[in-house]
């Protein structure tokens, strides 16, 4: 949210220093008590921020004394609402804000607060807010015209950081354009317009030609419309790249992944599970590896095995391993195996609520 809070800035210009390496000694610095919230968000307390937020906003001395104090709360309550999924609530809050391009949300309209600081004070997680939360409630279109716009500010902003040989703010608006680019591949994917997906991923692929992430996912997207071979040769790039040098655990893990990915298209469960074995050993928080062996067991006709699997991966990760695509996975299991599935689920339910952040959908264990 630092970062966020400050990489709209230009340079000044008695000073060619890029804003993003400005010394803070901590959050707190940037503004009031902002160390809590990161925090809190951190851990997935969504309510403890909405209070915390209500309550500085509320009190008689607020805290909040600069303008681009009242962004940065704003942000951390709109991302609650949205976690939350109150979206309508988090519309709201969006619709409070003037055009992100108002002079109000320019430091050099307040040169007193600001001095020789220009730009936008606009967290970039607002902006992205802002083509979310659309999307939630049900407005496709309109959610993919602001994320396509987001887009297009990104690369100008990056135009201008180069123009600046600011490398620092370069590297961050490069991160925040292949974000962008993700997020509307994920857009494009729910819908199936596989040909959109192919003219995105393989934009990331000329960012980055070695980026074994975005190969991966033009072969995941190859083996959905089905260019088997074409899959097949995306994975073997990524396993040539990982030969070229040192690689650490993550890339190792993915293409053991994209492997038994191969054979589980020809249903070959068995080698399917040896590659995720790999994955686990390595890494045994890699929640892909572990709910994938447990599907591949399940298809093999071992439940037991197969629930034994999830159940260990929450006993002993629960942070890492609650997710309800897990979670659903799970449950299904347990339909399969148990007659008294439902005091089964009902028990898992109760632990979920004991341990799983604000906003994990209790819903998925279908009860």
């Amino acid at each position: 949210m630092m970062e966020s809070q400050l990489a709209d800035e230009k340079p000044t210009r008695t000073t060619t220093a890029d804003p993003l390496t400005n010394a803070f000694g901590s959050l707190n610095d940037l503004a009031p008590d902002l160390a809590s919230l990161q925090d809190l968000a951190t851990r997935g307390s969504w309510r403890s921020i909405l209070d915390k937020v209500s309550r500085t906003r509320s009190g008689t001395a607020s805290l909040l004394t600069q303008p681009h104090h009242h962004l940065t709360y704003l942000s951390y309550n709109t991302l609650a609402l949205t976690k939350l999924r109150r979206f309508d609530e988090a519309a709201q809050e969006l619709d409070s804000l003037e055009d992100f391009d108002s002079s109000s949300y320019k430091y050099e309209s307040y040169p007193v607060i600001y001095p020789n600081r220009t730009g936008s004070m606009v967290p970039f997680s607002l902006r992205w807010l802002y083509a979310i939360v659309p999307v939630k409630l049900g407005n496709r279109q309109k959610g993919l015209d602001r994320f396509y716009t987001l887009l297009g500010f990104v690369r100008e902003k990056l135009i201008q950081k180069r123009a600046a040989n600011l490398e620092v703010s370069v590297n961050c608006w490069k991160k925040r354009e292949i974000f962008v680019i993700n997020c509307l591949i994920g857009l494009h994917l729910s819908n199936k317009e596989f040909s959109v997906c192919l003219n995105l991923i393989n934009e990331l692929i000329s960012l980055d030609a070695l980026d074994p992430i975005s190969i991966s996912k033009l072969g995941y997207i190859q083996m959905q419309i089905g260019n088997l071979e074409g899959a097949k040769t995306s994975f073997n790039r990524v396993e040539e790249i990982s030969k070229e040098g040192e690689v650490d655990v993550e890339f190792r893990n993915l293409v053991n992944r994209n492997k038994a990915l191969m054979y589980l298209v020809g249903k070959d469960y068995v080698s399917a599970v040896r590659e995720y074995d790999e994955c686990i050993e390595r890494d045994y928080t890699d929640m892909v590896a572990i709910n994938n062996k447990a599907l591949c067991l399940m298809y093999l006709r071992d439940l037991s095995d197969s629930i034994k699997v999830m159940e260990n991966a929450l006993e002993r990760v629960p942070t890492v391993a609650l997710n309800e695509t897990l979670v659903v996975n799970l449950c299904s299991m347990y339909e399969l195996a148990y007659v008294n599935h439902s005091d089964v689920k009902r028990t898992l339910s109760s632990w979920i609520a004991k341990v799983a952040p604000d906003d994990f959908d209790s819903s998925c264990t279908r009860i």
